[in-house]
C-alpha cells in the first residue's frame, strides 16, 4: 500500500471509533435523561394525562387479610337448619361459617395441596374444633377437593368486588 493509501485508511479508523463514542455518549445520555423523565415523580416530567390535582388525596396502601390453616366441612346433619345469618343451612351453597369475619363476607378459600380456589361467602360461626380455621360447605368443600380434613388459605374478598347474593326469600 502506499503512504497516501495508509494515511487515509488510519484517519478512517480514527474517524469511525470518534463517531462511534460521540453516538454511544448521547445514546447514554439521552437514555439516562429519558429514564429520569420517566421515573421522576417532579409533575413537570409526566404527561398532561397523569397529572393530577394537588388536592387529589393519595391512596393508603391495601392490606389483604388472610389466614392459614386447617378446614373442615359440614352437610347433612346440618340441612335446613338455621345460621348465624338467620338464613336455613344448605350444604349446596357456597358458604363457609368463620369465627370472626363479618357475617355476608366474601373469602377465596384455596387448598394448598391442589392450589384450587373457591369464593364463598360467610354466613355461619364456626368451626366448632379450635384447630380449624373455617368450616366449608359441603359443594364449597368439594369443588376444592377438601375432603375431611384439609391445609387451606383464606383470604378475604374486598367489597369492591360487587358481587350481589339474592335476599333468602327471592329462591
Amino acid at each position: 500500500m502506499t503512504a497516501i493509501a495508509t494515511k487515509k485508511s488510519s484517519t478512517l479508523r480514527v474517524s469511525t471509533w470518534a463517531g462511534f463514542a460521540v453516538a454511544l455518549t448521547l445514546g447514554i445520555t439521552s437514555t439516562n435523561s429519558a429514564q429520569k423523565a420517566e421515573t421522576s415523580l417532579n409533575p413537570a416530567f409526566l404527561p398532561a394525562n397523569l397529572k393530577t390535582p394537588s388536592s387529589a388525596k393519595t391512596e393508603k396502601p391495601v392490606h389483604h387479610w388472610y389466614q392459614f390453616g386447617h378446614a373442615s366441612w359440614y352437610g347433612k346433619y346440618f340441612q335446613g337448619k338455621p345460621t348465624a345469618s338467620g338464613e336455613n343451612y344448605n350444604m349446596f351453597d357456597f358458604t363457609c361459617a368463620h369465627r370472626s369475619l363479618p357475617l355476608g363476607s366474601l373469602v377465596r378459600i384455596t387448598n394448598l395441596r391442589n392450589k384450587k380456589s373457591v369464593i364463598v361467602r360467610v354466613n355461619d360461626r364456626g368451626p366448632v374444633p379450635d384447630d380449624r380455621i373455617v368450616d366449608l360447605s359441603y359443594a364449597a368443600a368439594s369443588s376444592i377437593g377438601v375432603r375431611g380434613v384439609g391445609k387451606v388459605r383464606v383470604e378475604l374478598i374486598s367489597a369492591v368486588a360487587g358481587l350481589s347474593w339474592p335476599a333468602p326469600g327471592d329462591r
